[in-house]
C-alpha cells in the first residue's frame, strides 16, 4: 500500500499589495487614490506624530483627501484606545484608515475597524468578539462594502500581514485577540526611511520578535513547504540585516533586507503552521508586566527552544543551518544574536519579578500560542520550568 500523501491548505490572505522601496509620503496618496478613498484618518502614536515629521508628511501629501489624524495609541493596545480611535474615525467620516507605527498602532487599527463595523462604543462591548477561535473569523457585518485599512509599519513586528489584533484588557492584566478576514490591511507599504525615526532598542527587539516568528513555525511539528521556505528566508534576511543596522543605522538596504525578512518570518500563518510557548507566553508578559512585544522574544525564545528540544531536534538542528550556524544549539544561535545586538536575555532583565511566575504560569494556560507549542504544556507547572530557564 502506497504512503499517504501529506495533507495541507494554504489560504490566501485578503491583502492586495505589498509595496516596498517607495517613500511612504509617494505611495499613500496614490493608495488612497486606487482605492477611492476621499477622507482618509491617520492613526499613530504621540511620539511618531509630534516628535518626527513622519506624519505630517504623509498628511501633506494626502491634501484635500486628509481628513485627521489620531494619535492616542500606547504600547500593548489598551481596549479604551480602540474605543477612543473608533469615534475619531466615526467623526471624521472616514472612509480609510492609515496606520502609521508598530505592532501596536497597527493592531489598533484592526481592532477599530472591527468596533466600526458592529458600532461598539465601549471597552465591555469587545468582549464578545474576543479570543473567537480563529476558524470563527468570518466576517460579520451585514456588507462587505466598509471600511478597511493601509499599514505603514515603523517597526519589525509584522502586525501588518496578519488578520487578527492584540488588545488589551488593563483591567485585567490580559491579552485578547480580535480577529476578521478583512482586518489585514489592503495595502502595505513598506518604507524602510520611515524607519530611521524608529528607536533602535525596538527596531532590533521587533526585529527579534520577528526571529521568533520564523523560528517557532520553522521549529512547528505541522509542517508546510511555504512555511519552512519562507521562514529559511526570513531568519537568513534578518540575521545579516539586523547587526548591519546596528553597525550603520543609515543603512537602508539593511533595512529593507529586516522589512522583507519580518513579512517573510510571519507568511507560514497563511498555510495554518502555528508558533508556540514563546509567543504564548510572551503575549502574558507584555499584558502582566509590560514587557515590549520585541523583548519578550529576546528572552523567551531560547528557553523556549531549550524546552522542546526533546521533541522538535531536527528542526532545531535546520534553524541552526538557516541561522548559518550549523551544528550549534538554535537556542545559542538565537541568544548568541540577542546578546550581540545589545539586547535582554532574561526575564530579570525587563523586570520580571519571580515571584510572579506562578501567576504568569496560570495566565499563559489560556493562551492559543501556549496551546499548540511542539511539546505539549499540560499544567502551568511546565510554563514554570521555562520561566525557570529564561530566569
Amino acid at each position: 500500500m502506497s504512503k499517504p500523501l501529506p495533507q495541507g491548505l494554504y489560504r490566501q490572505f485578503a491583502i492586495e499589495r505589498v509595496i516596498h522601496g517607495v517613500a511612504a509620503a509617494t505611495a499613500v496618496p496614490l493608495e488612497a487614490e486606487r482605492l477611492g478613498a476621499s477622507r482618509v484618518l491617520l492613526t499613530s502614536t504621540k511620539s511618531l506624530a509630534r516628535k518626527t515629521d513622519v506624519v505630517e508628511r504623509i498628511a501633506k501629501a494626502l491634501g484635500a483627501r486628509y481628513a485627521g489624524l489620531h494619535d492616542d495609541i500606547p504600547a500593548h493596545t489598551p481596549r479604551e484606545a480602540v474605543i477612543a480611535g473608533a469615534k475619531a474615525a466615526r467623526d471624521a467620516k472616514a472612509d480609510l484608515i492609515v496606520a502609521v507605527g508598530g505592532g501596536s498602532t497597527i493592531d489598533a487599527t484592526k481592532a477599530i475597524l472591527m468596533a466600526l463595523w458592529h458600532d461598539i462604543t465601549t471597552t465591555e462591548g469587545i468582549e464578545p468578539f474576543a479570543n473567537r477561535g480563529r476558524a470563527d473569523a468570518t466576517p460579520q457585518p451585514k456588507t462587505l462594502e466598509r471600511i478597511r485599512m493601509v499599514a505603514v509599519p515603523t517597526t519589525l513586528s509584522a502586525a501588518e500581514f496578519t488578520y487578527f489584533a492584540g488588545v488589551t484588557d488593563a483591567a485585567r492584566g490580559i491579552k485578547q485577540s480580535l480577529s476578521d478576514p478583512l482586518c489585514i490591511p489592503r495595502t502595505v507599504l513598506l518604507d524602510p526611511e520611515i524607519t530611521l525615526h524608529t528607536p533602535m532598542r525596538l527596531f532590533l527587539g521587533t526585529g527579534i520578535r520577528a526571529v521568533d516568528h520564523a523560528t517557532e513555525r520553522l521549529c512547528s511539528l505541522i509542517k508546510h513547504p511555504f512555511s519552512d521556505a519562507t521562514a529559511v528566508e526570513a531568519l537568513r534576511l534578518l540575521q545579516r540585516g539586523l547587526p548591519a543596522v546596528q553597525k550603520s543605522p543609515e543603512d537602508l538596504q539593511a533595512r529593507l533586507d529586516c522589512q522583507l525578512g519580518a513579512w517573510l518570518s510571519i507568511s507560514g500563518i497563511q498555510a495554518g503552521v502555528p508558533v508556540g510557548a514563546s509567543h504564548g507566553i510572551g503575549h502574558v508578559l507584555g499584558a502582566h508586566a509590560g514587557v515590549p512585544h520585541g523583548e519578550t522574544s529576546c528572552v523567551m525564545l531560547p528557553a523556549t527552544l531549550a524546552w522542546n528540544k526533546s521533541v522538535n531536534y531536527e528542526e532545531q538542528v535546520r534553524t541552526a543551518e538557516a541561522f548559518g550556524r550549523p551544528g550549534v544549539e538554535a537556542a545559542d544561535c538565537v541568544r548568541d544574536l540577542v546578546a550581540g545586538l545589545g539586547l535582554p536575555t532574561r526575564l530579570r532583565d525587563v523586570g520580571v519579578r519571580h515571584e510572579d511566575f506562578a501567576l504568569i504560569a496560570e495566565k499563559s494556560m489560556h493562551d492559543h500560542a501556549v496551546k499548540t507549542n511542539p511539546r505539549p504544556i499540560e499544567k502551568p507547572a511546565d510554563v514554570q520550568e521555562i520561566l525557570e530557564l529564561a530566569w
